[in-house]
């Protein structure tokens, strides 16, 4: 049963980061202000302690103010903790400053492409093939996402601990790779490549079923994927071929196949033209043939309609 949902909007407070810049210029004059009045009270012989504090306390506020920055393009969001407590998903475009004492993941909304490589599986049937797919997919709730699953990336080479919207993507495209290829077997298990065997058109097969197989593939990758607030927009089969050990044998079986269904035809058509020419001699009286001749007219016809060389007729000039 799909868990409920734990996501919701960052309720906290925070700032335009235009203002903030502004304000945090401003402290650090003052922070140099009450340094220098220090040194002048001091050598003057004033009283400058409390310009000491007021210096070190405005330093303070100034390096605190510097650390919350941050820029928010469309389609991304940042998971936000204070302490280990989930306080939300931030996800207003632009630029902000936030409580720099709360941690935030980093994370893209953003479609993203996974194509597998091809797998070797064994279809309905038995018959060992070759079978690829592509995913469309996007992080679709992002407590499930950071929470529920395994995303850290502190051990990331080259990427901020804790805060690598790449590095933690990537890890989530290894989570839907390992999930589509489970996904892909279980769905390549449940159809025939093709319907030579069971003669059945009806029968949704691997080549044939294509729409069909691809909405039943994202349905089973929605399903395995739910748990990790990922969603599949799309999955498609984009590579069907036997194995290497049956396909020599499977393409003589096709066109062995592709033959008897010419031959078929041919034979259709035939049968068809001989009786044509038999009812127009017939209707016209040109010949009056009796059973043992139509017989051997249509022995005769069929050769030369059937045949894979062009005939070479005898001609019968007459008794010598």
């Amino acid at each position: 049963m799909e868990s409920l949902n734990r996501e919701f909007e960052f309720k906290g407070g925070y700032l335009n980061g235009f203002l903030m810049i502004f304000i945090d210029i401003v402290l650090w004059i003052l922070t140099v202000f009450c340094f220098v009045a220090a040194i002048i009270a001091s050598e003057i012989g004033h009283s400058f302690g409390y310009l000491i504090v007021l210096a070190v306390l405005l330093l303070i506020a100034s390096i605190i103010c510097c650390c919350g920055f941050s820029m928010l393009e469309p389609n991304q969001a940042k998971v936000m903790t204070f302490f280990g407590r989930y306080v939300g998903t931030f996800r207003k475009t632009g630029f902000y400053w936030l409580n720099p004492f709360m941690s935030v993941k980093n994370v893209s909304l953003r479609a993203r492409n996974l194509n597998a490589e091809p797998i070797k599986v064994n279809d309905k049937t038995g018959n060992p093939i070759l079978i690829g797919l592509v995913v469309v997919w996007r992080l679709k709730d992002t407590y499930k996402a950071i929470f529920d699953i395994d995303t850290d990336v502190s051990n990331t080479a080259g990427a901020q601990v804790g805060n690598s919207a790449t590095a933690r993507m990537n890890k989530f495209e290894k989570f839907v790779a390992v999930q589509s290829d489970s996904a892909l077997r279980e769905v390549a298990g449940m159809y025939a490549y093709d319907n030579e065997d069971t003669k059945e058109e009806e029968t949704i097969t691997l080549r044939s079923g294509a729409t069909e197989i691809n909405d039943v593939l994202t349905d089973k990758l929605n399903e395995r994927l739910t748990m990790a607030g990922l969603e599949v927009m799309e999955a498609r089969i984009n590579y069907l071929a036997y194995a290497p050990e049956i396909a020599a044998v499977m393409l003589r079986r096709q066109q062995a196949a592709a033959i008897i269904t010419a031959r078929e035809k041919i034979v259709d058509g035939a049968v068809s033209m001989v009786k044509m020419a038999l009812d127009k001699l017939s209707e016209e009286g040109v010949v009056a043939l009796d059973e043992d001749k139509k017989a051997t007219m249509v022995s005769n016809l069929l050769v030369v309609l059937c045949a894979d060389e062009p005939a070479q007729p005898v001609i019968n000039s007459g008794n010598v």
